[in-house]
């Protein structure tokens, strides 16, 4: 009878263990499938086109009478940091001083590289760049009119009113550009940039200077130099991603 009743309390015992385990495993098996996976690692960043137009060109030739131009910007991304840049447009600008009317009008195209300098957050994809430009235009001037000093007054100041045109004129200058793009919606960019330009060539009419000249900006006698701005809304078209 002992033996009976030691069979059956064993018996309850290994049952008890064998079912604890069974339990323990079914609620293991629940909390893993309650587990999502998580990706530990960074997400791709985009690698592609980005083409856009300047704003400040459009808005300039809405309210000013004097000036026309329109301007596409884009990039491309070479490396994590690197872009190949370019800005390729056409204006013109009427100078309607007290002693000379003349206007410029061309094409041009400025090419170079652009390094962002901003460490992202995380998946973020914005930029502050500083970029080298090489600008050239092909462009002609105009001049209206303009006015012969005489220097006394026993003859009065000279107006000229005959036209003189000069075409197929040529500028080639580098410039130093500071920016920054922002994401604002999905692969949609509003960017704003400052350019410092340096000219180094330049073809003159005979009878008179350039005063303007398309992609570089207005001229003088006493400076190479030109500060030149803009702001774009441009379009990121993905290539493909690479992870950091």
């Amino acid at each position: 009878m002992n033996k009976i009743r030691t069979f059956l309390f064993f018996s309850s015992l290994l049952f008890a263990v064998i079912s604890g385990n069974a339990q323990e495993e079914d609620i293991i098996e629940e909390e893993k499938e309650k587990i999502t996976p998580i990706d530990t690692l960074p997400p791709g960043e985009k690698y592609g086109l980005r083409l856009g137009i300047d704003l400040s060109r459009i808005v300039r030739t809405q309210y000013s009478e004097d000036y026309e131009g329109f301007e596409v910007v884009a990039d491309y991304r070479i490396y994590r940091k690197f872009y190949i840049a370019g800005e390729v447009g056409n204006e013109s600008l009427l100078r309607d001083e007290e002693n000379i009317n003349v206007e410029g009008s061309g094409t041009y195209f400025r090419v170079g590289v652009d390094y962002n300098t901003y460490n992202n957050w995380y998946g973020m994809q914005n930029l502050i760049f500083a970029g080298l430009r090489f600008g050239a235009t092909t462009f002609s001037q105009r001049l209206n009119s303009y006015r012969i000093f005489t220097g006394t007054s026993i003859f009065p100041n000279q107006e000229i009113t005959s036209v003189i045109e000069a075409d197929d004129l040529s500028a080639n200058w580098l410039g130093f550009m500071v920016g920054l793009k922002v994401e604002t919606l999905k692969n949609l960019y509003l960017g704003a940039s400052v350019t410092l330009r340096r000219l180094f060539n330049e073809e003159r009419p005979r009878e008179f200077d350039n005063l303007f000249i398309p992609g570089f900006g207005r001229t003088n006698d006493f400076s190479k130099y030109n500060v030149g701005y803009g702001y774009t809304i441009s379009y990121l078209i993905p290539v493909q991603k690479k992870r950091r």
